[in-house]
């Protein structure tokens, strides 16, 4: 369009004055006239040019005032008119969609429920027991998954006899099934907890199962003297551990048997679904947990016990805490032969020793006698009060005959192991 303006401008500055149309106009007057034949009529559309002309003059003076040929200043109009019309959209656009919103909204805050009647009572009292359905719904599927997540921890068969002539109750563990993998191998080493409860006196333990989830156990326990009316009051407990060696060991599940609940008078075998303990790390846990180490020399006759560290011990001062020791006692028919005592560690429930003892104990004698290992609370004034033991030897079980046998089965080598610390009044013998 600015070339033609340019064009027209040039062609009007050179064009002579007008003069009036008669009968002898050169033919290209007749271009100009209203018709062929050469009519001195004048030309309608003359006002058309002179707007045309004072618009490309008043251009041409603004693009020479701004030192810019006219077709530039052409384009920058061009530009500033694309941009404004763009941002005029954008605006308008914007403000349709506020608009629409607000309609949305208004239509929502112009129906009030409670105004609203159903059948004779309010839309909110009809639409509200249905949402609580809702809601109860969404929520049964995660308490069913949970459940499920508990009854994954697998499955145990045992076998119950009771003989009312000597008042002994047997109990035979013989599997279980399904356990979960607790080792980083994707296996676990299960064994078995009995004892009864509420007086836990009298406890056995199976032997441990090596990388299985699986178990077969079949092993026998009897508790003796417990009456038929003493026997409904007490639950038999079957608690299954993961062993572990350097460190506290895992339970997995434990299945409770009320004895009030079964028939005694039969022989009971049955399957039962683990269930998840209460309170972390299960009742065994609450005195404590303590490490170390056992080596024999054979050809030395010398039996090495190294106490490394306990943990988590139970708080016996009033200010919450303890000063714990150990003593280490070896016993052979019920008499202490030896016995030795560690460093007594101030105001604290996780003591680290490292103090190392040594037994000469002939080889032949390892077979009849029994190591137990107690941790004390020192009091200056009264009386040290034990905390809990470990009884090791011979006639041992579970985790504690696992080490003595690994310790006689490794000659010349120490094996380290966790212990969990039981009832220093449990068992028949006292220290």
């Amino acid at each position: 369009m600015s070339p033609l303006l340019e064009t027209l401008l040039r062609w009007r500055r050179e064009a002579p004055p007008a003069e009036p149309l008669d009968e002898t106009s050169t033919p290209t007057s007749k271009n100009l006239t209203g018709t062929e034949g050469g009519a001195s009529l004048p030309i309608t559309s003359s006002t058309v040019p002179t707007t045309q002309e004072s618009l490309g003059e008043k251009t041409a003076e603004i693009a020479r005032k701004m030192n810019i040929e006219p077709w530039q200043l052409v384009a920058i109009l061009v530009g500033v008119g694309v941009v404004v019309l763009g941002i005029c959209f954008c605006c308008i656009r914007r403000c349709f969609r506020k608009r629409r919103s607000k309609d949305g909204k208004k239509g929502m805050k112009g129906v009030d429920l409670k105004s609203v009647q159903l059948l004779g009572s309010a839309y909110k009292e009809k639409v509200q027991p249905d949402m609580e359905e809702l809601t109860e719904n969404a929520e049964e599927p995660d308490d069913g998954d949970s459940k499920k997540e508990e009854q994954k921890l697998g499955k145990l068969q045992y076998k119950l006899e009771y003989d009312f002539n000597s008042n002994s109750l047997s109990v035979t563990v013989l599997q279980a099934e399904e356990l979960p993998a607790l080792d980083m191998g994707g296996t676990s080493d299960p064994y078995v907890k009995v004892y009864l409860l509420p007086d836990k006196k009298k406890k056995f333990e199976t032997k441990v199962h090596r990388k299985t989830l699986n178990p077969v156990f079949n092993e026998t326990f009897v508790f003796k003297n417990v009456p038929y009316a003493d026997a409904m009051n007490k639950t038999l407990v079957f608690a299954i551990f993961d062993f572990d060696r350097f460190s506290k060991h895992d339970q997995i599940g434990e299945v409770k048997v009320p004895l009030c609940q079964v028939d005694l008078a039969q022989t009971i075998e049955e399957w039962r679904e683990l269930q998840s303990v209460e309170g972390e790390g299960g009742q065994d846990n609450k005195l404590g947990d303590i490490c170390f180490s056992l080596r024999y020399v054979p050809t030395a006759v010398k039996l090495t016990v190294v106490i490394l560290e306990a943990k988590n011990l139970k708080k016996m001062d009033v200010g919450g805490l303890s000063d714990p020791y150990v003593k280490i006692a070896l016993m052979q028919n019920g008499k202490r032969l030896k016995k030795k005592k560690t460093s007594i560690k101030k105001c604290t429930l996780n003591p680290y020793y490292n103090e190392s003892f040594a037994f000469e104990v002939p080889f032949e004698q390892m077979q009849k006698v029994n190591l137990v290992i107690t941790v004390v609370d020192y009091d200056r004034i009264g009386t040290s009060e034990p905390i809990g033991k470990v009884v090791l030897g011979y006639n041992a079980s579970g985790t504690e005959l696992r080490h003595w046998s690994d310790m006689l089965a490794s000659p010349r080598r120490p094996i380290a192991q966790w212990h969990t610390l039981k009832d220093p009044d449990d068992g028949e013998k006292k220290d």
